[in-house]
């Protein structure tokens, strides 16, 4: 058994306009969590960077239940460990800093057991904890994943696409996933169903290809992103202003409130447009020129 490993887990922009709670893309910006088995009589967690002031550093820490469900799955009695999470992923953000806590603690507990279950499993155990498993396969697997999940069935597979950047821009707007998802219709038409469907199949096409032109037109939804962008103050004109600056296609990452936009070149130029045009609405706006992570969650061990 390993007494001490380093995980490296990126973000993910899920949903990429039609696909909803289906596509996921993970981004290179990574959390990282370092853990020690220690003889103490609690797992501590120190927390640094994104949510210092709002995480918990013991056991009702995200990373830490993560394990213990995992610990408890396999039925072993849990191991108490002294953590360290070095945290760049926004919390609240809409690029999946939940499923990558969750994943990271699944991924860590497993490891630190040499690795008793498989990657399916781990996914498995991930969903009823993350409750959105678009985010989690993707920071699990890298790259373009697609994966169908409910109560009994968990599909999921990966895709390999080149390199890609997306620009994210993160306004300074409280969003909550239960209102994102409160103001969604109970109901939709067939039509828009097909629709969807549609362009969500040429998505992962587009992205696979590095096609920019489909990729322009097949992003657009009906499903949740008109419902949406009207908790985004000024989506309109960010969105008209990246494209104007070269961006083929720009969407709701998750949830919101950060938006991504998709493009072959010129990232710091749209990052740039992105900013200037929530400043206008006097929103503060942070942004990230962010590559396609292609490798998933990534494990350091030490032996003692």
């Amino acid at each position: 058994m390993p007494s001490h490993i380093t995980l490296h887990i990126p973000a993910s922009t899920a949903n990429l306009g039609p696909g909803f709670d289906c596509l996921g893309l993970a981004l290179a910006l990574h959390n990282t969590i370092e853990a020690d088995v220690v003889d103490d009589s609690a797992t501590q967690i120190e927390i640094e960077g994104e949510g210092i002031d709002q995480l918990p550093g013991d056991e009702r820490n995200l990373i830490s239940r993560a394990a213990h469900t995992l610990w408890q799955h396999v039925g072993m009695q849990p191991l108490t460990l002294r953590i360290k999470s070095i945290n760049r992923i926004p919390l609240g953000s809409g690029l999946g800093s939940s499923a990558a806590a969750t994943i990271g603690g699944l991924t860590m507990a497993n490891a630190l057991l040499d690795q008793p279950l498989a990657k399916s499993d781990l996914l498995q155990l991930a969903y009823p904890i993350e409750g959105h498993a678009d985010n989690a396969t993707a920071a699990l697997l890298g790259g373009l994943t697609i994966v169908h999940a409910n109560a009994d069935t968990l599909l999921y597979t990966r895709i390999d696409v080149p390199a890609l950047t997306v620009v994210i821009a993160l306004p300074d707007i409280a969003l909550a996933t239960h209102d994102a998802r409160r103001v969604l219709p109970q109901h939709i038409m067939l039509r828009d169903a097909i629709f969807n469907m549609s362009n969500a199949l040429l998505v992962v096409q587009a992205l696979q290809a590095g096609d920019y032109k489909m990729l322009a037109q097949a992003m657009q939804d009906r499903l949740h992103q008109p419902y949406r962008r009207m908790f985004i103050h000024g989506y309109d004109d960010v969105e008209r202003a990246a494209i104007d600056s070269g961006a083929a296609a720009v969407v709701l990452s998750g949830a919101g409130p950060s938006l991504a936009a998709f493009a072959d070149h010129g990232h710091t130029q749209i990052a740039q447009a992105m900013r200037d045009a929530f400043a206008a609405h006097n929103i503060d706006c942070r942004t990230f020129v962010l590559p396609v992570d292609r490798y998933g969650v990534q494990v350091e061990k030490t032996r003692t």
